[in-house]
């Protein structure tokens, strides 16, 4: 059985998500079960993404490092939806390398970009720490057709998995399927999922925590309505749940999750910005990137987060349906498969 999910070293029970390797042991899980996933998992991301990496490798084909070779490489990171604040700060920086390695091979500036990368996306690692409250209560919002309730049923399988008590709450209580879709999920990890047809979503939110204190679940997950962030009334609903689920317990939501998919590039980062004014976002979940996914957004993302002093990172990634397709967020790595 693969798990993410790693002990937190502390004297109460918690449970960490890294972003990268920790040194602490994992929760009940074999080395080798962990390994294989996460290598097969890397080669679909570096699959996902391999039409982003083609056409940026292409710049590196010449055999002179020069003004066109760079001009080449604004236009390649520029499509592949890194936008102009990110590729100027990569261009900048790589320049900068180059000087400082004196190279004149045009395969090692390839190398460099991906340090260059790698460097921008580090403040974008963080783990989800789960089990500094009881219960930790997570609320995930994004636009419809993003995989919200998907993510959602991931994490709870292997929340479950890590012998944690789960309870779900259905707060989209807009589109049944949203609530039928979330119990298949909690009958399929045994878990329980409060929900009311055609209820009011922040006092489904409040009901399940309040449920998940005494019944005394480690773990409250809040699925949310889809909606876009110019729904300007339906943004308010949500910004009435998050103060609902702190009325149910102090401190709450202990994070709010957004989960974006990867293919809507800049837009991605539209979004970002406006739930996270809306809510105060503590982390992303950056989905479906095993599609026509470029994946210059994050780059985009981590750059819009440095210019504002204000980082929130991805906690998770995903590249397919699969429990094993979501897998944590690892700057180096993604470097590496969007340029290989």
């Amino acid at each position: 059985m693969f798990s993410f999910f790693r002990k937190k070293p502390a004297e109460a029970p918690a449970t960490a998500m890294p972003a990268a390797p920790p040194a602490s042991p994992s929760i009940p899980s074999s080395e080798p079960a962990a390994e294989v996933p996460r290598a097969s998992w890397l080669d679909r991301l570096k699959s996902g993404l391999r039409k982003t990496g083609s056409s940026i490798a292409q710049v590196f084909v010449g055999t002179r490092i020069d003004d066109a070779l760079y001009e080449d490489l604004e236009a390649a990171l520029l499509q592949a939806d890194t936008g102009v604040a990110a590729t100027e700060h990569l261009l900048a920086d790589l320049k900068r390398r180059v000087k400082l390695a004196k190279t004149t091979d045009p395969h090692a500036v390839k190398g460099l970009l991906a340090d260059a990368l790698t460097e921008l996306l580090r403040p974008l690692e963080r783990p989800l720490v789960v089990g500094e409250h009881q219960p930790t209560v997570l609320m995930v919002v994004g636009v419809n057709g993003a995989g919200k309730t998907t993510t959602i049923g991931k994490l709870t399988h292997h929340l479950a998995a890590a012998d944690k008590k789960v309870l779900l709450a259905a707060a989209d209580t807009f589109r049944a399927a949203a609530r039928e879709q979330l119990t298949v999920w909690g009958d399929r990890n045994r878990v329980e999922v409060v929900s009311q047809q055609g209820g009011d979503p922040a006092a489904v939110s409040f009901d399940a925590v309040t449920a998940g204190r005494a019944r005394g679940a480690a773990v409250v997950i809040a699925d949310t309505a889809g909606r876009l962030p110019t729904q300007l009334h339906l943004m308010e609903e949500l910004k009435k749940i998050q103060r609902v689920i702190g009325k149910a317990q102090q401190g709450a939501p202990h994070e709010v999750l957004l989960v974006v998919d990867g293919n809507t590039g800049q837009n991605a980062l539209a979004q970002v910005k406006a739930f996270d004014a809306a809510l105060r976002l503590t982390g992303l979940v950056v989905t479906k990137l095993d599609g026509t996914a470029k994946g210059g957004v994050l780059a985009a993302i981590a750059r819009w987060g440095a210019e504002q002093g204000r980082v929130v990172p991805v906690c998770f990634i995903g590249v397919g349906e699969k429990l094993e397709d979501l897998q944590t967020f690892d700057a180096r790595e993604f470097a590496q498969a969007l340029l290989s």
